[in-house]
């Protein structure tokens, strides 16, 4: 697996996980809304690394080894 690939499985997991622990269901709140933060937080992370073409995640994962593509 290649850096790009595993930076997309990683950011879309976040993203579905946050959404998921601050979920709503008819009014009930079953986890935190605050996780909703997390959600914006990888979405700027994401958008500063298409303008910058600087990942931080990308960084780790070269350092752990994994190859670019």
């Amino acid at each position: 697996m290649t850096i790009q690939r595993a930076i997309r499985i990683i950011a879309g997991s976040f993203i579905l996980l946050s959404l998921y622990l601050a979920y709503r269901y008819n009014g009930i709140v079953l986890t935190d809304p605050t996780w909703l933060w997390f959600t914006a937080f990888v979405g700027a992370n994401l958008l500063q690394s298409g303008i910058t073409r600087w990942c931080l995640m990308e960084t780790i994962l070269s350092k752990l080894g994994m190859k670019h593509g």
